[in-house]
């Protein structure tokens, strides 16, 4: 308890100072005296937990009619495309494995409606865990099944997963297995931009809010490479509303004075090296896969982890001779438009009507961190039911 009083004022520091009012207020009029009148910028924020900050703050209602925040593809659960999922539930279903995975996941519905959740009643064992640790206790507790882990996720989850692999093999645990579907964010970034320059449709972009539980992990330096390459500015922002302010100001900056350098507004938590350890341990454990398919963005070259030959008796693909699959998007749904920054969710014509967090239609309505979720829970109710006029 003595030990709780003296973090608490820290805590409090963490939160309080970075949801100030007057401080937010004066954030907002410095990016108004900044900006060019004559002139648009279009500032993508990559991770769905930016996009929710945004929308539960209403920071966009704060800035000038020429800064436009664009929803990139930055949320784990919806960058997951039907096809994995099917191939998940075909485990569950067909080999009749115990198939552990995050909660979100349960929920993220295939073309035709099905998703781990309701397998379940078709006799699937699929559970959910709060971490890898939890599916090789349920491993280590029933040695005559089969247990896989369905692992998703960016950088900030793949190191766990790689501690995983490295306990079972420490314990022998051949009843183990992992369905590995871990994806990178600088490839995204890259494809998001090569897109952008090759097809009109795609959102042109001034600058990328570089996420901050990834950058925890990646450090700053990882997106030095692109940001050079592309000329865009990056600025790694954290999780509370001055945070976003901030990092969309010095964005600002760096566009009217022409430079596209990586800058790092979350300094309590991001350093440019990153967690070296956890660098390491996921490049031991993991390799790149040539390419990859994501929601929304299609197939990526070298976007996405597979585990290295040496660990590939707990590659659950290898094991149980997974054949890739496929799968269309539901065609009425718009997730992978808002993936892509090419739609918002009042776009889509199932928003708020058909799709609703209770009876989601897409991903982006799933997950905690989906676009869709976000306007659902914190956009003004008006707005809810989206103009279905052609």
């Amino acid at each position: 308890m003595h030990y709780l009083r003296r973090l608490k004022p820290k805590l409090m520091q963490y939160i309080s100072e970075y949801r100030d009012r007057d401080k937010a207020k004066a954030l907002s009029n410095e990016i108004a005296k900044k900006v060019m009148p004559a002139r648009s910028y279009r500032f993508m924020e990559f991770c769905g937990g930016h996009t929710h900050v945004l929308s539960r703050w209403g920071l966009t209602d704060l800035l000038p009619d020429n800064v436009k925040m664009i929803h990139g593809p930055g949320c784990p659960v919806c960058v997951l495309p039907v096809g994995r999922i099917e191939m998940a539930i075909d485990l569950a279903l067909s080999e009749k494995v115990i198939l552990c995975t995050y909660a979100d996941t349960l929920r993220v519905p295939t073309s035709k409606g099905q998703s781990l959740f309701n397998c379940r009643s078709l006799g699937g064992d699929v559970r959910m865990v709060y971490s890898p640790m939890d599916a090789i206790n349920i491993a280590k507790a029933n040695p005559d099944k089969e247990v896989v882990f369905f692992a998703i996720g960016f950088e900030t989850t793949t190191p766990p997963t790689a501690v995983a692999i490295q306990i079972a093999e420490r314990l022998e645990l051949n009843n183990f297995s992992v369905f590995v579907n871990h994806v990178l964010t600088p490839a995204a970034m890259e494809h998001i931009l090569r897109t952008a320059q090759e097809e009109s449709r795609a959102p042109q972009l001034d600058g990328l809010v570089g996420p901050a539980h990834v950058s925890t992990v990646i450090g700053s330096k990882a997106y030095e490479p692109f940001s050079a390459k592309w000329e865009k500015p990056v600025v790694i922002a954290g999780f509370e509303p001055l945070d976003m302010l901030l990092a969309i100001l010095m964005m600002i900056r760096q566009v009217n004075e022409g430079r596209h350098e990586v800058e790092n507004e979350f300094t309590r938590a991001v350093s440019r090296e990153g967690n070296r350890l956890a660098i390491d341990l996921m490049n031991e454990i993991f390799e790149l896969r040539d390419s990859f398919e994501w929601r929304g963005l299609g197939y990526v070259p070298f976007s996405a982890l597979k585990l290295r030959e040496r660990y590939s008796q707990f590659d659950a693909e290898k094991r149980f001779q997974m054949p890739e699959r496929h799968s269309p998007d539901n065609r009425a749904c718009a997730c992978g438009a808002i993936l892509r920054g090419e739609k918002e969710p009042f776009d889509c014509k199932l928003f708020g009507t058909v799709c609703t967090p209770a009876h989601p239609m897409g991903a982006c309505m799933v997950s905690s961190e989906g676009a869709c979720a976000a306007y659902w829970r914190y956009a003004p109710k008006h707005k809810t039911v989206p103009n279905t006029e052609e």
